[in-house]
C-alpha cells in the first residue's frame, strides 16, 4: 500500500479538524448532551469509518480493506474497555456531569497523541526488526491474561495518583470545570486535573494493548492510525449514549481477552513465517508456519464480539449479574457517594 507524505498530511490535519470542531461546536460550553444528540453524531463517525474502510477497499484492493475493518473493530472493542475505565474514574471522582464532556475530550486527544508516538515506534520497529513480532506476540498473550483476570485496579486511587496526591496540593471540591485554583495566596490544582491525569495514564496503558494488538493485523502505519482515529471518534458521544448499558457488558474482558489471545497466535505463526532469530531454525523462515488470512482474522473477531456482548445482555437481562463491569461502577458509585 502506497501512502504519499502529502496523503499523510491530508489525513493528520483532517483528523485535527474534526477534533477541533468537537471541541468548539459541543465541548467549550459546558452541557450534558442529550440521547438524541450522542445517537447522531454516534451514527455520523461509525458510518464515516465504515465509508473510509470502502474507500480503502476500492482504492487499494480487498486485503487491506479486510485489514482496516479488523482493525478498526479491534480498536473500537478495546475502547469501550477503555470508555469502562472511564467511567470508573469519573465515578471515582465524582466528576460532574455537564463537565464530564471536557475530561473526556481532553483524555481522547491524549489518547490519540499517545497512540500515534507507539505507531511510529511500532513501524519502525517492524521495518528494522522482524523479531520485534515475538516481543509484540508475547506481550500480548500476557494482556489478553490480564483481560481475562478482569483485574483493572483502582485507577482513581493507584500508585501513580497517589504519588501525585503527594507531590500536588489538592483541592476538596471542583471550581466549575478550572484545572488550576488560588485560594489563600496558594495555587492549588482541582479534582478536575486530577481526573484527566488518571486517564492520561490509563490511555498509555490502553496504548501498550491496541497497538500490538493492531499491528499483528496489518503492517501498514497508515492503516494502523486510521483505525485507531476512526475508533476514537465519536468516543465521547458513545459515552453519554451507551453509559448504562456497559454496565451490562461483563463478558467484554473475556471476548478481549479471546481477540488478544487470537492476534498473538497469529503474531507469532508470522514472525516464525519471517524468521530471522538465529537460534530458531537457524535464523531461517520457518516453512510449516501458516499465516492466517485476513478473512480469518475479520471473522473470528467479529463473531467473539457479538458473542460476547449477546452472552452479556442475555446475563443481566432483568438484572445485573454478580461481579464483572456492573458490580466495579457499582463499587464505585458507592465510594463516591
Amino acid at each position: 500500500m502506497q501512502v504519499t507524505p502529502m496523503v499523510w498530511v491530508i489525513t493528520i490535519a483532517v483528523t485535527i479538524a474534526f477534533f477541533v470542531y468537537e471541541f468548539f461546536a459541543h465541548v467549550r460550553k459546558p452541557h450534558e448532551p442529550t440521547i438524541g444528540e450522542s445517537a447522531r453524531w454516534s451514527a455520523f463517525y461509525v458510518g464515516l469509518a465504515l465509508l473510509f474502510g470502502v474507500g480503502i477497499g476500492v482504492t487499494n484492493g480487498w486485503t487491506f480493506g479486510g485489514e482496516y475493518f479488523a482493525g478498526y473493530l479491534t480498536e473500537k472493542a478495546l475502547s469501550l474497555d477503555n470508555l469502562f475505565l472511564f467511567i470508573v474514574i469519573m465515578t471515582g471522582f465524582a466528576v460532574p456531569r455537564i463537565y464530564q464532556q471536557k475530561v473526556l475530550m481532553i483524555g481522547i486527544v491524549i489518547a490519540l497523541i499517545m497512540r500515534g508516538g507507539f505507531i511510529a515506534v511500532g513501524a519502525a520497529l517492524i521495518e528494522s526488526f522482524s523479531w520485534v513480532f515475538y516481543l509484540f506476540g508475547a506481550l500480548l498473550f500476557v494482556l489478553a491474561w490480564q483481560q481475562l483476570k478482569g483485574d483493572h485496579g483502582d485507577p482513581a486511587d493507584n500508585a501513580f495518583m497517589r504519588l501525585v496526591r503527594r507531590i500536588l496540593p489538592v483541592t476538596d471540591e471542583y471550581h466549575e470545570d478550572r484545572l488550576v485554583v488560588r485560594k489563600d495566596g496558594r495555587r492549588f490544582v482541582t479534582p478536575m486535573l486530577l481526573t484527566i491525569l488518571a486517564i492520561g495514564f490509563i490511555d498509555l496503558l490502553f496504548a501498550l494493548d491496541s497497538i500490538p494488538a493492531i499491528y499483528g493485523l496489518t503492517e501498514e502505519a497508515y492503516i494502523v492510525f486510521t483505525a485507531n482515529a476512526f475508533a476514537l471518534m465519536g468516543l465521547r458521544q458513545l459515552y453519554f449514549l451507551i453509559g448504562g448499558l456497559l454496565e451490562r457488558l461483563i463478558y467484554l474482558g473475556q471476548g478481549l481477552a479471546a481477540i488478544l489471545g487470537f492476534i498473538a497466535v497469529k503474531l507469532v505463526l508470522h514472525a516464525l513465517h519471517v524468521n530471522e532469530v538465529p537460534f530458531i531454525n537457524g535464523g531461517q523462515p520457518v516453512e510449516w508456519a501458516p499465516e492466517i488470512p485476513i478473512w480469518l482474522s475479520l471473522a473470528f473477531i467479529g463473531t467473539t464480539i457479538a458473542v460476547a456482548t449477546v452472552a452479556s445482555l442475555v446475563a443481566t437481562r432483568g438484572g445485573r449479574a454478580p461481579g464483572g463491569h456492573a458490580r466495579e461502577v457499582e463499587e464505585h458509585s458507592d465510594a463516591s457517594a
